[in-house]
């Protein structure tokens, strides 16, 4: 059953004092919160090593974030922006991302209005930047968004483009334009596959040294690949959580991975997450092996199919379902979509530990949050207030423990 939430619940003070609008100097200098059992501690997020169980799994979103915002100008001399959200033609990031004439992309694009149907000229002057004669054409409009053409010269692809002439999308909560820091530090250390326009920020704060203490630790390093999608930034306006539509972003993970999945939930092995978009990726996979176990291959996951019945599978029996779908395919990984919502009343299969940032009031990441607190967001988010906490995708970081359950 679909629950009946109201936004107006997960709302709490957040002064725009304590928004972090830059980074700290040094990544792993950030504060950390440390919740267990309804219980509070104040560490630096360099103490996360010694906090973690030895031999415990951890596993990263390695999605890069992509210069995706672009602005053009009308003959008129009216600026648009043009904010790429998902490749159409070709369907898939790694070809749209390798195309070297033109490519077509679903777009935000601001001044919308202004925009009639003409070619747009990418708007920047040098010489290199010339040679490109980059332009951008509509092909359809659905309000804000639309399918937009790009097409250049130079025989460049469109990756380099982007380099060359997009500014890193930063969230607009920051209130000021991209800088030079933006480049390095709105991106992990171990971010490797193009495809997000924001970054999975509780990464933000591992270094190496943070990795060499992990492993000195011997705490296991996995990754998955889920891209961002604009989605993050929306706030939910609807105030029934029922109403709010969630976006589709595609994911990736690793046959290896599901096997060590597999095993540490035979075992009891901890599995920690860093960041929402590992949550919401890793409990995705129960619900693909549902669809493997009742469909025959996995599907896209639906915003509220968690919610819609009861699943009387093991996480074990849709784990070794997905392993044997890939192993039939001859293939080494799942690839497909998720437009899961995880609020109240969701059911955790995999993750037991979340290292996560201070996310925004009424928004669905608090309502994520909230739902592996078992409701006790409060706690968390009243210490980090009353004791000097920043907040956002350059603030101080948490690490939260959910009690254990035998699924």
């Amino acid at each position: 059953m679909v629950p009946s939430i109201d936004i107006l619940d997960y709302d709490y003070p957040l002064p725009d004092s304590r928004i972090a609008k830059y980074p700290l100097p040094r990544r792993d200098a950030s504060k950390l919160l440390y919740y267990d059992g309804g219980a509070v501690r104040e560490y630096v997020f360099s103490d996360l090593p010694s906090l973690l169980p030895p031999s415990s799994l951890l596993i990263f979103n390695d999605t890069k974030v992509v210069p995706a915002r672009l602005f053009f100008r009308r003959g008129s001399g009216a600026r648009i922006e043009v904010f790429c959200l998902e490749p159409q033609q070709p369907a898939d990031f790694e070809s749209c991302f390798a195309a070297t004439q033109r490519c077509d992309w679903k777009c935000v694009i601001g001044n919308a209005k202004r925009w009639k149907d003409d070619l747009l000229r990418f708007d920047g002057s040098s010489p290199e930047l010339d040679a490109l004669h980059l332009q951008a054409g509509l092909l359809s409009r659905d309000g804000r968004t639309g399918c937009v053409r790009f097409q250049w010269e130079g025989g460049v692809p469109f990756s380099k483009v982007l380099e060359e002439c997009g500014k890193v999308p930063i969230p607009p909560y920051l209130n000021r334009e991209t800088e030079d820091i933006d480049l390095e530090r709105y991106q992990t250390t171990y971010a490797r596959i193009r495809g997000s326009v924001a970054a999975p920020t509780a990464g933000l704060h591992f270094t190496d040294a943070t990795f060499e203490a992990l492993r000195g630790r011997g705490v296991e390093l996995h990754r998955v690949c889920l891209h961002v999608g604009a989605g993050t930034f929306l706030p939910v306006k609807e105030r029934m959580v029922e109403h709010h539509p969630m976006h589709r972003e595609p994911f990736e993970v690793n046959a290896d991975l599901l096997e060590r999945l597999l095993e540490a939930k035979r075992s009891g092995t901890p599995v920690t997450a860093v960041g929402t978009t590992s949550v919401r990726t890793l409990e995705s996979l129960y619900y693909a092996g549902v669809s493997c176990i009742e469909n025959g291959a996995p599907a896209d996951i639906g915003q509220w199919t968690p919610y819609e019945r009861g699943y009387d599978y093991s996480l074990e029996e849709c784990l070794e379902a997905l392993l044997r779908y890939l192993t039939e395919q001859g293939s080494d990984r799942l690839c497909i979509g998720t437009r899961i919502i995880i609020v109240p009343g969701f059911t955790f299969r995999i993750v037991d530990r979340l290292i996560t940032n201070f996310h925004q009031p009424q928004s669905t990441l608090l309502l994520l949050i909230s739902a592996f607190l078992d409701g006790d967001w409060k706690t968390v988010y009243r210490y980090a207030l009353e004791h000097d906490f920043r907040f956002l995708s350059y603030g101080d970081s948490s690490l939260l423990c959910r009690k254990r359950n035998n699924l």
